[in-house]
């Protein structure tokens, strides 16, 4: 990856590491984002005892770790494995991910014009870089919000080429929540009343599926995750509240 971070790791900070080495009682890494070297004590890896760090780690390994504390001084960097969490874990990685993509696209663009992807990236970034801490955030608001890419101030040709290759290239991802939802009734007018749940979970971003015996699957698609969220709050949520009102028993199960 072309992208680095100045100075040091904030404490509490998520980065992405590298095994560099492994000695009985610590690892030490190098950590990707700012290219500096960092040390993880054997208590840090996991919880419980460890025999063998080799069990947990080994040298060139991808670990995503929390920043414990920096000596500037001494440039030692004290970091934790066993302190992040799987949420934490995977938000960076799909974070990183995204920015290869992102840079994936500066080296198309590269090789298509037949300059160096480095020389390009720092041209493309040096303005990105004042208002964005990620290249692929940038990129993601230039398709969803229309972002302008002119105060990039780059070559017309450039410009376009560049601004096409965002918009075939980082087309939004559909969001998708998808649960269970089952409905009992035993009044005589019970089947008239799911019918009417379901009538105001009505929208065209929710498809509902019958599954049998009272049980339904549905799923709620958009572009934007606060916009599925919402739709679950105000439509679904409400819709089985409104049934329960009625004498009905209700209940969703997220997958």
């Amino acid at each position: 990856m072309f992208y680095r971070k100045e100075g040091n790791p904030e404490n509490s900070e998520v980065v992405l590491c590298t095994v560099t080495k492994i000695l009985p009682n610590a690892v030490f890494v190098r950590i990707d984002e700012y290219d500096k070297g960092g040390m993880i004590h054997i208590s840090e890896i996991a919880p419980g005892r460890i025999r063998n760090l080799n069990d947990y780690v080994y040298v060139d390994k991808k670990i995503v770790c929390k920043v414990l504390r920096t000596d500037e001084q001494k440039g030692h960097i004290d970091l934790s494995l066993r302190r992040v969490n799987e949420g934490q874990r995977r938000d960076k990685v799909n974070q990183l991910k995204k920015e290869q993509k992102a840079e994936k696209i500066i080296e198309m663009l590269a090789n298509s014009i037949k300059r160096k992807p480095e020389d390009l990236y720092k041209e493309i970034t040096k303005n990105v870089f004042a208002e964005y801490e990620y290249l692929h955030e940038f990129f993601e608001d230039v398709v969803n919000r229309e972002e302008g890419i002119s105060y990039l101030k780059l070559p017309n040709k450039l410009e376009e080429a560049l601004h096409e290759l965002v918009a075939q290239k980082m087309a939004p991802s559909e969001i998708q929540i998808k649960g269970n939802i089952t409905l009992k009734i035993y009044s005589s007018n019970g089947v008239d009343l799911i019918h009417e749940t379901f009538d105001k979970m009505k929208d065209k971003a929710i498809s509902v599926k019958y599954l049998g015996t009272g049980k339904y699957s549905i799923t709620l698609s958009d572009y934007e995750y606060e916009k599925v969220e919402k739709l679950l709050s105000k439509k679904v949520e409400k819709a089985i509240e409104w049934f329960k009102e009625q004498g009905g028993e209700a209940k969703f199960v997220r997958a």
